[in-house]
């Protein structure tokens, strides 16, 4: 079976991070706080700007 990044069902916001934590196979409250820590180190206007462009891209996931 193929690996496809899409958001998941479980949002918070919009799905994003629970997308990725999916695709590789992390808890998604790891994913989130990774996600939040790594837009605070660097700086916050890119990481918000990464999450839209990613809220964009990415296709929602298909209901089981």
């Amino acid at each position: 079976m193929e690996k496809k990044l899409t958001k998941s069902l479980d949002k918070k916001i919009w799905g994003i991070c629970g997308g990725l934590a999916q695709y590789f196979g992390l808890e998604i409250t790891v994913a989130r706080a990774a996600y939040a820590i790594l837009t605070l180190l660097c700086g916050f206007f890119p990481g918000i700007i990464i999450y839209l462009v990613l809220y964009f891209i990415m296709p929602e996931a298909e209901a089981k």
